[in-house]
């Protein structure tokens, strides 16, 4: 019979703690592997989010026309569709929520009677859009997306779906007849045409083809060259010129792209366009956004950016971490900004 004396069992306990140690660090390594496939599988997911936000805008660009074609609508049911099943695989709930009621009310356009729809709907679509664009941009931002945030920005936007999907059943029901099917647009105030807002469209859709173009100088002028017939088209409303000519000044920085560019651009014209048609020109003011994107560069900035010092640029941090971000979004731009939180991510990683 084999029989273990002490010295034996003496023997058999050195190697315990290095088994413990061996399996402490395979979980650590498992851990490691896991985060690295739930990071890769997060940043697919935002950029596949990107591109099905890209077709609601494109699509609520001049949502009457999008209408008269079943397979756009289809698209963009789907692209609603896609986020909310992306969203709850990762469990970010608010954006689920919200592309869920987006799903819903592209479901009553794709699915119900309705054969029209006003700028009422596409405004209260454009809210909804507004919202997943948001959450998304906090979820890719330095520090993601906090559960608080997105449930006060899912509260706030829970009333707009709900005022859409009424509106949706009252077009669907001809309780409420959507503009441009008889009834006469309202009046303006200053000399432009009566169909200001029709032909805003017809320019922007224009615009639209342009920006779908690879970036080059050439198609710059072309956008520019529209945003000319956008002014004059405005008459003497100063307003109306404003925005324009700050449209134009960011288009024409080579440093801002096209995807920045169109989405921001077309949502404010058509949103300006609309409000000159029915009188409300001094309500017509340029977002923080265009106007970042339209402020040219300082001499100093220019000349430091050209020059190869400009990466060793040193920037003195306050001790407070709110001053420190602050600091950081007001220095670095969005894609500067992603690099930082991932250096800094790995640097936690790696002191660990």
């Amino acid at each position: 019979m084999f029989c273990m004396g002490a010295s034996d069992f003496s023997q058999e306990s050195r190697f315990l703690p290095r088994r413990g140690c061996f399996l402490e660090g395979a979980e650590i390594v498992r851990r490691t592997v896991v985060s690295d496939q739930q990071d890769r599988i997060m940043r697919l997911f935002i950029e596949e989010a990107k591109e099905h936000l890209d077709t609601l805008e494109n699509g609520l660009v001049d949502l009457k026309s999008t209408m008269k074609d079943p397979e756009s609508v289809q698209e963009m049911f789907r692209a609603a569709h896609s986020v909310k099943g992306g969203a709850a695989m990762l469990g970010l709930d608010s954006i689920k929520t919200t592309a869920h009621r987006l799903e819903d009310c592209f479901k009553v356009l794709k699915d119900g009677p309705v054969k029209q729809v006003d700028q009422t709907a596409e405004s209260l679509f454009l809210k909804g859009v507004d919202t997943l664009k948001d959450l998304l941009g906090r979820l890719e931002g330095p520090f993601g997306l906090r559960n608080e945030e997105g449930e006060k920005l899912v509260q706030q936007v829970m009333p707009v779906f709900a005022q859409l999907e009424t509106h949706l059943n009252k077009l669907a029901s001809g309780k409420v007849q959507a503009a441009g099917s008889g009834t006469p647009a309202a009046p303006t105030a200053g000399a432009v045409p009566a169909n200001f807002a029709v032909e805003v469209m017809a320019l922007l859709k224009e615009m639209l083809q342009v920006f779908k173009q690879k970036e080059s100088a050439a198609s710059r002028s072309e956008l520019t060259a529209v945003c000319v017939r956008l002014y004059k088209l405005g008459g003497k409303i100063e307003t109306w010129q404003n925005l324009v000519k700050t449209a134009r000044a960011a288009i024409v920085n080579p440093k801002n792209s096209y995807k920045v560019l169109a989405p921001l651009i077309i949502k404010e014209l058509k949103e300006a366009g609309d409000l000159v048609q029915v009188g409300k020109v001094k309500t017509i003011v340029p977002s923080k956004n265009l106007l970042l994107l339209a402020a040219s560069p300082k001499p100093a900035e220019t000349s430091a950016a050209a020059a190869p010092a400009a990466a060793s640029k040193q920037v003195a941090l306050p001790a407070e971490p709110k001053a420190v971000v602050k600091l950081l979004l007001k220095t670095f731009n969005k894609k500067q900004l992603s690099e930082i939180a991932k250096l800094l991510v790995n640097a936690i990683k790696s002191s660990n």
